[in-house]
């Protein structure tokens, strides 16, 4: 009963905070990272980002003609034997974009997954940053917390903080149309030394990465968590992928 009343919860939560506060992720009081290869994608320069001025402060959208629609690639599947994720989901995160009310700004309809899968989201007005990131860790949330029949603040603000005080932020190359373009990489290993990890079932190895770049419409070209067995296999795979097929 208790985990039933949980999951009500947790998919109420999720339909609010998708439709209300798509930059609650935010990291506050983020100091700079410093890349560990190279110089900064066109800048000149060795100092890199911080994680939260790349995934949740830059005006992401700016380079999204309006008339346009994202198409981001969905994947999740999960090695826990009768676990609570079943069996293996491929779906669709679609944005469709038009004018806001701001240069930088973009009116965003949201098709979040299809059929039976499809989770209301949105719609967002004058969005300067692009949504899919929270839609994205928002679900994953709400995944994460039933399994581990946790708080879902308590997860959420561990990722918050090691994004703000623990990410390593590089430079890295993606193949876009054909040509190899600038790009940033973000990981976070949010609970590698959590005091709770004991009672984590393993997910204390997830692994959060995300990849982006300005050249790409969106700058969101995939984002992945990962916990693995200490076998090798697999706890759980869920990323997603920027489909260029749009581009």
């Amino acid at each position: 009963m208790r985990r039933s009343i949980l999951a009500v919860a947790l998919s109420a939560a999720l339909s609010t905070a998708l439709a209300t506060s798509p930059f609650a992720w935010a990291a506050n009081e983020t100091a700079p990272a410093t890349a560990k290869d190279g110089p900064a994608p066109d800048s000149g320069t060795k100092a890199g980002p911080s994680a939260s001025d790349l995934l949740f402060e830059q005006p992401q959208m700016k380079n999204t003609a309006p008339g346009s629609t994202l198409t981001y690639d969905y994947l999740r599947r999960s090695g826990i034997e009768n676990g609570p994720y079943g069996p293996p989901l491929n779906d669709e995160i679609k944005l469709t974009v038009e004018p806001g009310a701001s240069a930088d700004g973009r009116n965003i309809r949201v098709q979040m997954f299809s059929g039976s899968n499809r989770i209301p989201a949105g719609p967002f007005t004058d969005m300067p940053g692009n949504p899919v990131l929270t839609l994205f860790l928002e679900n994953h949330l709400k995944g994460l917390a039933s399994l581990l029949e946790a708080n879902p603040r308590y997860i959420k603000n561990a990722i918050r903080k090691s994004l703000r005080d623990n990410a390593t932020v590089t430079p890295t190359q993606i193949s876009f149309k054909g040509k190899t373009v600038e790009g940033w990489r973000v990981e976070i290993k949010p609970f590698a030394s959590d005091q709770q990890s004991g009672r984590m079932r393993g997910f204390d190895t997830i692994t959060y990465t995300f990849v982006t770049s300005p050249a790409v419409p969106g700058e969101i070209v995939s984002i992945q968590a990962h916990a693995a067995k200490p076998d090798g296999g697999e706890l759980l795979q869920e990323r997603l992928d920027y489909d260029q097929k749009d581009s």
